[in-house]
């Protein structure tokens, strides 16, 4: 009794063998080359096109802050003194020009990481939206920002919204998928192998078991021919 498990777990994995000879044997060798190209050609270009969209909202976050703090510089009295009161003469508690070095930071590191090094780990983005996170919310609470009008509270805002958006694209979009699409590659690329290896006269009627013998058909036809023949002498 304690063969008949080992025994069907034996006929399970040599179907499921066969039948993922059956597959591999039906994948057509044209489509694998031409889906191994596309892939490889994916590979080529050095970027794929999440990371690159990836990027350029990163460049849009410090073109974007940029713009703000310009037109808060021309805004509030020129673009000559208002620069020289928030650079030269910089107060944490009143300039604008600490978050406008914010973005820059962040677009240097994202840059850095995930476009020249083409990092796939979420490090620099979380220690990025950590040290804006921390440093809007000490402006925010230590800060006169809210006294200076409409743009003490769309910078910090912004900033904030920008920093999160970038991690939350990061990490829900370009990670999973650049990871997805290599995947795909390996897999295609260990089909095309396992169809190489198998022979091209190789058919689907080879993977299955010979037709039961009628031998056992046989001899019941002939018991019962010699049990038919006392009743005819009858």
């Amino acid at each position: 009794m304690n063969h008949l498990p080992d025994m069907e777990n034996t006929l399970t994995g040599s179907q499921s063998s066969h039948a993922s000879l059956r597959e591999v044997h039906s994948i057509n060798p044209t489509q694998l080359m031409a889906r191994i190209e596309s892939y490889e050609g994916r590979e080529k270009k050095g970027i794929s096109d999440v990371r690159r969209t990836f990027c350029l909202f990163v460049t849009f976050d410090l073109l974007f802050v940029t713009l703000l703090w310009i037109i808060e510089l021309n805004v509030n009295g020129g673009i000559e003194n208002t620069l020289e009161k928030e650079v030269v003469q910089y107060d944490y508690y009143s300039s604008y020009f600490d978050i406008f070095l914010l973005a820059v930071f962040r677009f240097k590191v994202l840059i850095l990481a995930y476009a020249v090094c083409r990092l796939r780990h979420w490090w620099a983005i979380a220690l990025t939206t950590a040290v804006t996170s921390a440093f809007l919310l000490a402006k925010v609470i230590l800060s006169k920002l809210f006294s200076q009008g409409a743009f003490g509270y769309v910078l910090p805002i912004i900033s904030f919204i920008l920093a999160w958006i970038e991690t939350w694209f990061l990490d829900f979009k370009v990670l999973p998928q650049e990871a997805e699409e290599e995947n795909r590659l390996l897999i295609v690329q260990d089909a095309s192998e396992r169809a190489a290896l198998i022979p091209a006269g190789l058919s689907d009627g080879q993977f299955y078991s010979p037709p039961e013998s009628e031998a056992g058909s046989e001899e019941e036809a002939e018991e019962k021919q010699d049990s038919e023949k006392p009743l005819l002498e009858l």
